[in-house]
């Protein structure tokens, strides 16, 4: 469960941020729509492959500026 205090004259809107941020960290939203549908493991395996090919060639990069 997530708490988010809100102090006093605090907007309405300041807090939804809040609260929004804290969810984005926990990574609920991005599991729920990753269970709405199937993935085969051998895709999901593609996809880490190439995640991680693209942020070898990022660190790369980064050394050699």
């Amino acid at each position: 469960m997530i708490i988010v205090p809100v102090k006093d004259g605090e907007s309405i809107e300041k807090s939804l941020k809040k609260f929004k941020k804290k969810i984005e960290k926990t990574g609920m939203v991005r599991e729920l729509r990753d269970r709405q549908k199937f993935t085969k493991p051998s895709v999901v395996k593609r996809m880490q492959k190439i995640k991680a090919v693209y942020v070898q060639k990022m660190h790369q990069s980064e050394d050699n500026s």
